[in-house]
């Protein structure tokens, strides 16, 4: 009779060493009726074993990134070919350096198909640093609180593991709140709370490493007499700020906050408080602590008035190079000196851009206007523009680019993430 009984799990897979391109693992033998002959090792939830032995109960995983989480789990099989389930799955960080370049490169995922391209998520260009999957939205109207999403190509479980895969390519990917067609108002405490248990439940869920603000339209707008950014009353802001720093507290240090604000809501705050006008400034202010990234979008807008009193439009490089420098810098909100707002860190702060002329109904600029933006922003080489930086010299530390879409990318044949990609990788 064909012996069908598979051995026992090893047990108390750990981890004993790791390298720039290795790490080394032992673990607690198994059982077998007829005797086990050797163990296999998968890496981030494969199928295929990284690695195997011939009854040694250790072993060296190799040809591994520099700097980069791994998760790892073992197999015993017998002579019969049968194996056992999965050990313990342990984690390990290989040593090395950082990437080659400091600075990133932010992409929206969609979560629909709208003609553009449907790219699986784990098949997202590797020129991406952080994925922000667009979007979880909300189930039982804007009032709700309750947050709701489901991969619309894929199964959960595929879902999960191709957030596993990417994390362990040294990716960072988020789940992003709003978007055109989410509208959220959370205007009392049964909404706030609705909007954090749900919001809790989907990054346990599916193991996102954080979370973008990506809201439009009516889900942020001042009430009436709602007048100082630093101490905001009304209901849907306070509610908002408290809920998400619930979910920074809940998440603990490293759990990544961004935010994608259209420019009326932020720098449009230096020309006029009140209405959608400088809305986000009261969030943006109150988090700045745990803010990681704020890349504004540069696009569908009009023209913005900068810190030296012009107004610039858009897809132009004195466009993005004013309208960085307004958070760079700081100005005063409704255009009361004593109402400054506080700049942010050069590293907490990315432009945002269309990847492609369709993905967006204005605000597309080349990447050669691009870059000679971000030559004078981050090192103070003018173009020749009509805006002159209040600091010349530049900002070294500025973070880098956001881009509306991946797949508006894919569609453009990458002409986003590659140019973009040599550009910042350049950089000193």
């Amino acid at each position: 009779t064909p012996d069908v009984q598979a051995p026992t799990a090893p047990s108390s897979l750990r981890s004993t060493g790791v390298t720039g391109s290795s790490v080394s693992l032992a673990w607690n033998a198994s059982n077998d009726n007829i005797g086990v002959t050797g163990y296999e090792v998968f890496v981030n939830g494969g199928t295929s074993p990284a690695a195997s032995t011939t009854g040694a109960t250790s072993v060296t995983v190799t040809g591994l990134a520099a700097n980069t989480t791994y998760t790892f789990t073992a197999k015993a099989r017998d002579a019969a070919g049968n194996r056992s389930v999965p050990s313990n799955s342990v984690s390990a960080t290989t040593t090395g350096s950082q990437p080659s370049s400091s600075k990133l490169i932010v992409g929206y995922w969609h979560n629909f198909d709208n003609g553009s391209t449907n790219i699986r998520l784990r098949d997202v260009s590797p020129k991406f640093n952080v994925i922000q999957v667009a979007f979880a939205e909300p189930v039982g109207g804007a009032g709700s609180g309750n947050m709701a999403f489901s991969p619309y190509n894929s199964t959960v479980a595929d879902f999960k593991a191709d957030i596993a895969y990417l994390k362990g390519q040294g990716k960072k990917v988020l789940i992003s709140i709003g978007g055109a067609n989410g509208t959220i108002h959370l205007e009392d405490a049964a909404a706030r709370q609705n909007f954090v248990t749900t919001m809790q439940s989907l990054i346990d869920t599916y193991g996102f490493d954080g979370m973008d603000l990506d809201l439009e339209g009516s889900s942020l707008s001042l009430n009436g007499g709602d007048t100082d950014f630093r101490n905001p009353t009304t209901p849907r802001i306070v509610n908002l700020i408290q809920a998400t720093r619930e979910l920074l507290n809940r998440n603990g240090t490293g759990f990544i906050l961004t935010m994608a604000p259209e420019t009326a809501y932020v720098q449009g705050g230096m020309a006029a408080y009140g209405g959608p006008w400088g809305a986000y400034l009261p969030v943006i202010h109150a988090l700045r602590d745990r803010l990681t990234y704020l890349h504004v979008q540069h696009y569908n807008t009009g023209t913005v008035m900068a810190l030296d009193g012009r107004a610039y439009a858009q897809s132009t490089p004195d466009f993005h190079v004013a309208m960085a420098e307004m958070l760079l810098q700081g100005f005063p909100v409704g255009g009361n000196t004593s109402a400054m707002f506080p700049a942010l860190r050069p590293e907490q702060v990315l432009i945002g851009l269309p990847s492609s002329p369709q993905a967006a109904g204005g605000g597309y600029t080349t990447p050669a206007n691009v870059q000679k933006a971000l030559d004078y922003l981050i090192k103070g080489q003018s173009f020749g523009g009509t805006y002159v930086l209040r600091n010349p010299s530049g900002y070294p530390g500025f973070k880098g680019l956001m881009t509306w879409s991946i797949n508006w990318d894919k569609f453009t044949n990458f002409e986003f993430s590659n140019s973009h990609r040599a550009y910042l990788d350049a950089l000193p």
